[in-house]
């Protein structure tokens, strides 16, 4: 059971149906393997400091952010393979086990890694196909 895909699923979704993680993994997202420090985030987000670390251990349990310390800095980024994997477990019974008919655009991004030249998505766009920018938050 500890490899069990359902519960790595339900522990990412339970970790992103919270507004300030859901926000924090977006913001992360589009910052790109590079992170970005704890300070940095809560300052983006509007959120203390002592409120953000509980939301990035959650999100860090749930194999949605790695973390690292430089000096006396903690830098966040997205963990982009528990990211895909999590994709891959949605997706693995699209259309009758065969995701490829559901449209690249879903494969796609769950091939997409920052190095690749993919755009940054906007954390002010819905979850859609809407026009993809760098758009910072606000």
């Amino acid at each position: 059971m500890k490899n069990d895909p359902s519960k790595a699923a339900i522990d990412a979704f339970a970790a992103l149906a919270h507004d300030t993680r859901l926000s924090v993994f977006r913001l992360l997202v589009q910052a790109g393997p590079s992170g970005l420090s704890a300070g940095d985030i809560a300052q983006r987000v509007g959120v203390p400091g002592s409120t953000l670390s509980h939301h990035l251990a959650v999100l860090e349990r749930a194999a949605l952010l790695r973390s690292w310390r430089v000096q006396r800095q903690i830098f966040y980024a997205s963990d982009y393979d528990g990211t895909r994997r999590l994709i891959a477990f949605l997706m693995e019974d699209c259309c009758q086990g065969q995701p490829e008919l559901c449209g690249s655009t879903i494969l796609d991004s769950a091939a997409c890694a920052p190095a690749s030249g993919c755009p940054a998505p906007s954390l002010d766009a819905p979850l859609t196909d809407a026009p993809l920018t760098d758009k910072a938050p606000r």
